[in-house]
């Protein structure tokens, strides 16, 4: 039976969203979720929420079990997730306090468990448009509705984690156009994709990750500031998100829903 639809992904200091909800706990192949995972409903909506590093933080960037995570909510029956992280910007433009709806990443992680399809059938799930076009765009109207300063595109590069970047990998990432740097955008979105679920990422910026060239004085990244702007920014967070559940159409015009129909020979 269908207990949510839409889904949540909470990320640094991103740890209540809901009211009065059910929490229920989880088992999947692939092991246990980051915590339980908590049910409820929003505009109408049935919504549940998964806090990405648990409640208590306990798992780094690296060691997030996404796998889980992501069957998890498969089972729940939901079809779209919404994935609200903490990120840092590389470019100038792309202010701390603003949010980025990201169309594209570039993945610099290595060593995580990446896919459900091991075999023994080859999958190759294509990738070229990462992120749902149709939650894009409801994203998009969501920041606006609510008077956010959104930039409407983004690329966001993933690090490994959870040390931050140097200042030569942080200026390399500039010198190639990269807006946005994170540490859990991957595989988190492309899990999805593998189940055919539709993934919107919203980018809380934080800070200008180990400065920019050309703009001196910018104090490099640190986990409490990060911290900081989060907290000063939570109700807006929370505010978009609602309105992005209240705005998501009944049925999907994206091809997030048959994303394996091509990827089998």
């Amino acid at each position: 039976m269908q207990q949510a639809e839409i889904g949540v992904f909470g990320g640094s200091g991103f740890y209540t969203f809901l009211d009065n909800v059910e929490e229920i706990p989880m088992e999947t192949p692939y092991g246990p979720p980051s915590d339980r995972i908590a049910l409820a409903e929003v505009g109408g909506r049935k919504v549940a929420f998964l806090p990405r590093h648990g409640k208590d933080h306990r798992y780094p960037p690296h060691k997030v079990p996404y796998r889980a995570n992501l069957w998890a909510m498969k089972q729940l029956g939901v079809t779209r997730i919404v994935g609200p992280c903490a990120a840092g910007s590389l470019a100038p433009q792309v202010a701390p306090g603003s949010f980025v709806v990201c169309d594209d990443f570039v993945d610099r992680t290595s060593g995580r468990a990446d896919t459900f399809y091991d075999g023994p059938i080859t999958t190759h799930v294509g990738l070229a448009e990462p992120y749902c076009p149709q939650m894009r765009k409801v994203a998009i109207a969501a920041g606006k509705s609510n008077a956010i300063e959104l930039h409407e595109r983004g690329t966001m590069v993933v690090i490994q984690g959870p040390r931050f970047s140097t200042r030569a990998e942080s200026k390399w990432f500039q010198s190639q156009g990269w807006e946005v740097i994170n540490m859990t955008g991957y595989p988190e979105a492309y899990l999805a994709r593998e189940l055919e679920i539709c993934y919107v990422n919203i980018s809380l910026i934080t800070d200008y990750d180990n400065g920019l060239e050309g703009q001196p004085g910018v104090e490099p990244v640190s986990h409490e500031a990060v911290l900081e702007v989060f907290r000063a920014n939570n109700d807006r967070v929370k505010k978009m998100i609602e309105t992005i559940i209240e705005m998501t159409p009944a049925t999907r015009d994206c091809g997030c829903g048959s994303a394996l129909k091509s990827a089998r020979g």
